[in-house]
């Protein structure tokens, strides 16, 4: 009732205009803890029409909307290497520096997005993970840039943190929508945009922004300061949990040869 009430305001907020979309979150802010082991948002909205627009429909068989949405994390600067066999071993001879690329990226849609999205209109809005890394963002002189675009992205994928979820958005009575994405545990601060498209016909017909800010929180957020605003003092306390550690694994190890 709580969600069908959301929607219900989401519909509301609306101005009376055809084809827009509105969408929300389960919760927009997520804390890194030490069991931190991800979290699941539910993304959710409604598609708003007016009365003329369904009429049109229903007498012209106009194609059906399809919605896409994207979770973009905070940018960051990557180094790709590219490796060659020398004198029988393998070696990295060839590097890249890709400036600004997500450090998680996921794609949602209601269908598969290479039917419902002209490469057109992805190369403008810069829907798909193929659009988040370009050739283009790379400083550094090698032979073919595409290459070392093309293998960060296949990393990324294999590692999940560029997702393509397929038909995982669930449209209802073309009004409703929503979906469950799983974000994973190896999460950086920042903020997460979450961009909604409405699609018809290949094209972006209106889109929705929101965000959802990821922070440390508890002993994690006070390390991460120390290490910031006093390095000297954080050094300090590595150092001795090291030793502190070490000791106890010699006194445990000493222990259990005695016994």
């Amino acid at each position: 009732m709580r969600l069908l009430a959301l929607i219900l305001a989401l519909l509301a907020a609306l101005p009376a205009t055809a084809s827009e979309i509105v969408g929300a979150l389960s919760q927009n802010r997520v804390s890194l803890t030490a069991n931190f082991s991800g979290s699941e948002i539910l993304i959710f909205g409604a598609i708003r029409r007016d009365a003329f627009e369904i009429w049109s429909e229903e007498t012209t068989e106009e194609s059906p909307y399809d919605v896409v949405i994207v979770i973009e994390g905070p940018r960051q600067a990557v180094a790709v290497w590219r490796k060659d066999r020398r004198a029988g071993i393998w070696v990295n001879v060839d590097s890249v520096t890709m400036t600004a690329v997500p450090s998680f990226y996921a794609v949602a849609t209601t269908a598969p997005l290479h039917r419902i999205v002209s490469p057109e209109t992805d190369a403008q809005y810069r829907i798909s993970a193929r659009q988040a890394i370009r050739s283009e963002q790379m400083t550094g002189e090698v032979p073919d840039p595409a290459v070392f675009a093309e293998a960060l992205l296949r990393l990324r994928e294999r590692g999940e943190q560029y997702l393509a979820l397929d038909r995982f958005v669930h449209l209802e009575r073309d009004i409703l929508f929503r979906a469950n994405v799983q974000l994973p545990a190896n999460l950086i601060e920042g903020a997460y945009t979450t961009r909604m498209y409405l699609v018809r016909d290949g094209n972006v017909v209106h889109q929705f922004r929101t965000a959802i800010f990821v922070r440390k929180e508890g002993f994690e957020r006070w390390l991460h300061q120390l290490a910031y605003d006093q390095p000297f003092l954080y050094g300090i306390l590595a150092l001795v949990l090291a030793l502190v550690a070490g000791w106890g694994a010699s006194a445990l190890f000493r222990l259990m040869r005695e016994g």
